[in-house]
C-alpha cells in the first residue's frame, strides 16, 4: 500500500499504517511522559485500527491529560478537527481545563466542550469518529444508554464509534467502579443496543497475564484491554 509501512508482531497482530498516523505518533511537538506510555498503549496501532484518517471531525469522550487528543489533533491535520470533550466533574477542578486548553492552543484544529450529561449535549457538526479510551467503564456507571444514543447521533451516516478500556471478561457491569474495568460483552450489548452495528475487535492491547483481579492503575499500563469498532 503507498504512502503505508505494514506493522508485524506475533503478539498484536499486521496493520497498515499510513505515514500520516505515523508521523503523529513520532512527532516531537509529543510530551517526553506521553512518549514513554506509547510502548503499553501502543498509539500507532490504535489509531490504525480505531481507523483515524487526515481530515477527519472527531469528539474525544473525557480527553483527560490529552494523551490521545495530541495524536488526533496531528493525524486529522488542520483540515480536520477535535472536539476535546471535557466532563463538567473535572472542569471544574482547580486548574481542570489548564491542559486541555494548552493543547488547544498548540494545536489550533481543538476545540474543548464542557459537558455536564450527554442528553442535551449538540455539537456544531456531526463527526466522523467519536472515541473513547479507557473510560467507558466510567461512563457505564451513568446513563450510558444516553451518552451511546448521543454518540450515534453525533455520528454521520457509517461513521465509527471506537471503545478501548480495561477488560473485565465474564463479569458484566459488576467491576465497573471497585475495578476500573468492565467485560467487553456487556460493551457490545449497550452499544448495539444504542443502534450500531458491531465490525470489529482487536487484541493488540490484551495481556494474558493480567489476572483482571486489580486495579489498573497498579499494573503500570500493563493491564488486559479490548478495543472495539463500531459503524452507524
Amino acid at each position: 500500500m503507498a504512502g503505508c509501512t505494514t506493522i508485524e508482531d506475533g503478539e498484536i497482530g499486521t496493520f497498515e499504517a499510513s505515514e500520516a498516523l505515523m508521523a503523529a505518533v513520532v512527532s516531537p511537538a509529543r510530551p517526553a511522559e506521553d512518549v514513554a506510555r506509547d510502548e503499553a498503549r501502543l498509539p500507532l496501532e490504535t489509531i490504525t485500527f480505531a481507523g483515524v484518517a487526515p481530515g477527519e471531525t472527531i469528539a474525544e469522550i473525557a480527553p483527560g491529560g490529552g494523551y490521545y487528543t495530541r495524536i488526533l489533533a496531528q493525524a486529522v491535520g488542520q483540515q480536520g478537527k477535535v472536539y476535546a470533550l471535557v466532563p463538567a466533574s473535572f472542569a471544574s477542578r482547580p486548574g481542570g481545563l489548564d491542559a486541555i486548553n494548552a493543547i488547544a492552543e498548540q494545536y489550533g484544529n481543538v476545540e474543548v466542550v464542557v459537558v455536564d450529561g450527554y442528553g442535551n449535549l449538540t455539537l456544531p457538526e456531526q463527526v466522523d469518529l467519536v472515541w473513547t479510551t479507557e473510560n467507558y467503564h466510567d461512563l457505564a456507571n451513568g446513563d450510558v444508554a444516553a451518552t451511546n444514543r448521543w454518540a450515534y447521533n453525533a455520528l454521520k451516516p457509517g461513521g465509527i464509534y471506537f471503545v478501548e478500556d480495561h477488560s473485565a471478561p465474564g463479569t458484566g457491569l459488576n467491576a465497573t467502579s471497585t475495578l476500573h474495568r468492565i467485560d467487553p460483552t456487556a460493551v457490545r450489548q449497550q452499544v448495539t443496543a444504542a443502534g450500531f452495528r458491531f465490525e470489529a475487535e482487536s487484541d493488540h492491547l490484551a495481556n494474558s497475564a493480567d489476572p483482571h483481579t486489580a486495579n489498573p492503575r497498579e499494573l503500570d499500563g500493563r493491564s488486559d484491554k479490548f478495543a472495539l469498532r463500531f459503524r452507524r
